[in-house]
């Protein structure tokens, strides 16, 4: 997609808004990587350091093979914490947003 040209300054900062505010409010764009996780088999509560609730979370690297998902539903504080269940101990790299 190209950038608009030739339009005066407010037509411009309109249209690039229209162009980039989507993008750049992706709420995966303000993420942090958390290395070096690790989980034990059954619930592990992790502290994200968002300072704000988690939006989503995925495994960026895992060093060995285990099934884990969130418990988020149940999590009394998503502004701090992330909750994950492991089926076995794994060490892994979270990407939280």
């Amino acid at each position: 997609m190209n950038l608009p040209k030739g339009l005066d300054l407010s037509l411009m900062q309109t249209k690039w808004g229209a162009i980039l505010d989507p993008v750049l409010g992706n709420p995966s764009l303000q993420c942090r990587i958390l290395s070096n996780v690790s989980l034990v088999a059954g619930s592990n509560t992790i502290n994200h350091g968002l300072g704000k609730n988690l939006q989503g979370w995925r495994i960026v690297r895992q060093r060995s093979a285990a099934s884990v998902y969130d418990n988020q539903d149940n999590n009394s504080k998503p502004d701090l914490t992330l909750i994950l269940v492991s089926s076995a101990a794994v060490v892994v790299n979270l990407e939280v947003f």
